[in-house]
């Protein structure tokens, strides 16, 4: 169908320019003992590497990011602010502080401390008391905040993160995906930025006591400035989201089941320094370009063109000649009205077998009703047809 045309083409002219380096090249290989892991490009959402990225694991600490995302988002709503202060209740104490024996801030029993002190002690130096006093001081407990989370989490479109409390606590409920983690940490990057900061302070003061950061990247020559590390024991492993930034750009590494810390340390090094040097950026379509056409139900025409709101960008190995392909994606007719820039689908481009990009696709313009004979045809050509269609092609 003609409205396959030009991503089909755009396809092509990429794969042409992977293939005019060098005719015989191959497919780049790389291999990672990391059990779960995937590594991302966070200005594309180009998939650069995963292994059992969908997998459900235990998120440990790591869960830190999603209740650093709430507490984000309140502030940024207005709901909120730095200098607002939240008792540490005799739960957040027990749960979290200096007699848990776990990652801790050692906050007081009922002191009243700053949001951005329990801030900092939730990023910096992992501290449970500090998540519970958060999600205590937002929600009214620990478990609603957990709701809140998992809720948050939907709405960002993340359906495989399920939460159950706020500080990483083991939980046969509380289950996240190395894809879907890596989606939050960009989530996160690029939505707070003036906030992201915290995650990349060296150290922390509370009580007298001085902490270090717990992620391994910010003391390694990577370019590092993010996220959070998580472990409960050796049979779930030990886990890192990790982000870095090199020469403007940025990539986003979610990793799960290593065997100890000094593992994860070395692997997550090996596998961003690998992901710097080895892809370079193809530009597919420009902001705003249309893509490709969604069939509409009882509109004012048969069709609605499909528009990117950020240019389509796709990471590629150097020197590579592996196959390109796409789908648009969508659950059709779209039944009309439809209004200019509504959600309508979504843009799947495969790098061989590997997910590379995914991303929505938005209505290029309005399109109103159409008048009843133009309903009527729709009704009848879809009367020997499904509702959902997928529209699957592959470069040359």
């Amino acid at each position: 169908m003609s409205v396959l045309r030009p991503l089909s083409a755009a396809l092509a002219g990429i794969a042409g320019l992977l293939c005019a380096g060098n005719a015989m090249a191959q497919p780049q290989t790389f291999q990672t003992i990391a059990p779960s892991v995937v590594l991302m490009d966070a200005d594309t959402q180009s998939v650069l590497f995963e292994k059992a990225a969908d997998q459900p694991v235990t998120p440990a600490s790591t869960v830190k990011v999603m209740t650093a995302e709430i507490v984000f988002r309140e502030i940024k709503a207005g709901r909120l602010r730095l200098e607002d202060e939240f008792t540490v209740s005799e739960n957040a104490w027990r749960t979290g502080g200096a007699v848990s024996r776990g990652s801790s801030m050692f906050a007081a029993l009922n002191s009243r401390i700053k949001v951005e002190d329990l801030l900092r002690g939730l990023l910096i130096v992992s501290g449970n008391d500090a998540a519970v006093t958060l999600a205590e001081g937002i929600a009214g407990s620990d478990a609603a905040f957990a709701q809140k989370m998992t809720q948050r989490a939907r709405e960002l479109g993340l359906q495989n993160l399920t939460f159950r409390n706020s500080w990483g606590k083991d939980d046969p409920g509380q289950r996240v995906s190395p894809r879907d983690m890596a989606l939050l940490a960009e989530h996160v990057v690029r939505e707070y930025p003036d906030l992201y900061r915290y995650f990349a302070e060296r150290e922390f003061t509370w009580s007298k006591i001085k902490q270090q950061n717990r992620n391994p990247l910010l003391t390694m020559d990577l370019g590092a400035d993010g996220l959070k590390t998580g472990n409960i024991d050796e049979a779930s492993g030990y886990g890192l989201i990790g982000s870095a930034v090199q020469n403007g750009q940025r990539l986003i590494l979610a990793m799960y089941g290593m065997r100890n810390g000094k593992d994860r340390a070395d692997e997550a090094r090996k596998i961003l320094q690998w992901g710097f040097r080895s892809f370079e950026s193809k530009s597919v379509f420009n902001a705003g370009e249309t893509v490709g056409e969604a069939r509409l139900y009882g509109g004012a025409q048969m069709s609605v063109p499909l528009v990117a709101a950020r240019p389509v960008r796709i990471l590629v190995p150097r020197g590579s000649s592996e196959r390109l392909s796409g789908r648009i994606v969508y659950s059709g007719p779209i039944p009309a009205p439809v209004s200019e820039g509504q959600e309508l689908a979504r843009l799947k481009v495969f790098r061989g077998s590997t997910l590379a990009l995914d991303m929505p696709l938005k209505a290029g313009e309005s399109v109103e009703t159409g008048s009843l004979q133009r309903r009527a045809l729709d009704a009848g050509l879809e009367l020997g047809g499904g509702l959902v269609r997928k529209y699957i092609f592959k470069s040359p």
